[in-house]
């Protein structure tokens, strides 16, 4: 039988992973266990964003594609704003900073390709400094790349992010003495119709697996902390019913026809160390990457099977 892979990562982030396990021959089931909101820019963004602008930092850290379109378009913003200011004192100043384009005031570190490809779509100066990407796309990679590594007590870094998230970064640094500020351009929240999409799917496969004891566990990738407790809230909902249920003699002949899964039921590719430890303390069969990267998962699904 086919295996079957839930790719429960966000509708916008879904497309690259679904695509590329569905060419290699697996079954995917989109069942997105976040959804990313926008939230308000605050006056202590915009200062934030104005002192990076004026090289108050050693370097900007962004950790996904949603935190690098919110805060481009905020950055492309402020200098519209400050270029509409000078032309006022000189129209030729003014058509010549526009040619220019977007000006890096610091090293700038996207997390992986994803990140990197939303600076293609406006013409930014890289004169005196880079977009650079750490050669695995996590807080780890990102550790190891030498504009990070060599921050020192005392130095300061803007990161663009969204509430929540790995901490590992955050944490490594500021035990260093580093300054750390960030700006949560969006939060996660679960997706209105994740369960009734997840209940759906399972009906299906319930229906499919009786009449085949040879289905293999679905297998389950999970890419954050919250995701992975969303998941769980709607499996062990079902569960919950379904126990419930069975207290009710005249339900006892359904509920054998329609059992609920078990969050056992699964098997689960995972990113990083906190994840692994989550699901390893509730039991359940796993296998850990270190990113998100297609082959990478891939990989690890191809190691199970």
């Amino acid at each position: 039988m086919p295996q079957i892979v839930i790719n429960t990562r966000p509708v916008e982030r879904a497309a690259p992973l679904t695509q590329h396990l569905q060419a290699a021959g697996l079954t995917v089931i989109d069942i997105p266990m976040l959804t990313l909101l926008p939230r308000s820019t605050t006056d202590i963004d915009i200062a934030l964003m104005h002192q990076w602008l004026a090289g108050e930092y050693k370097a900007l850290v962004i950790v996904s594609p949603t935190a690098a379109a919110s805060g481009l378009a905020v950055w492309q913003s402020l200098e519209h704003e400050e270029r509409e200011y000078k032309e006022k004192d000189s129209s030729d100043k003014y058509a010549q900073s526009s040619l220019e384009g977007l000006s890096l005031p610091s090293p700038l570190v996207a997390v992986g390709e994803a990140t990197a490809a939303e600076f293609s779509q406006v013409r930014i100066d890289t004169t005196d400094y880079q977009i650079l990407q750490p050669e695995t796309a996590n807080n780890e990679g990102m550790l190891a790349m030498p504009e990070i590594d060599s921050l020192q007590a005392g130095d300061k870094l803007l990161i663009w992010r969204g509430l929540g998230g790995r901490r590992l970064l955050v944490d490594t640094l500021q035990a260093r003495g580093v300054h750390i500020d960030s700006i949560a351009w969006y939060e996660r929240a679960m997706p209105i119709e994740a369960l009734a999409h997840y209940q759906q799917w399972q009906r299906a496969f319930l229906t499919h697996s009786t009449a085949s004891s040879q289905q293999p566990k679905p297998i389950v990738v999970i890419s954050s902390a919250a995701a992975f407790e969303h998941w769980s809230n709607i499996v062990n909902d079902g569960e919950s019913k379904t126990l419930k249920k069975k207290q009710n003699t005249d339900a006892v002949a359904d509920i054998a026809e329609r059992p609920s899964l078990t969050l056992k039921d699964f098997s689960y590719v995972v990113l990083g160390e906190r994840l692994a430890n989550m699901v390893a303390a509730q039991q359940l069969s796993y296998w850990r990457v270190e990113d998100l990267s297609p082959d990478t998962i891939l990989s690890a699904i191809h190691s199970k099977i």
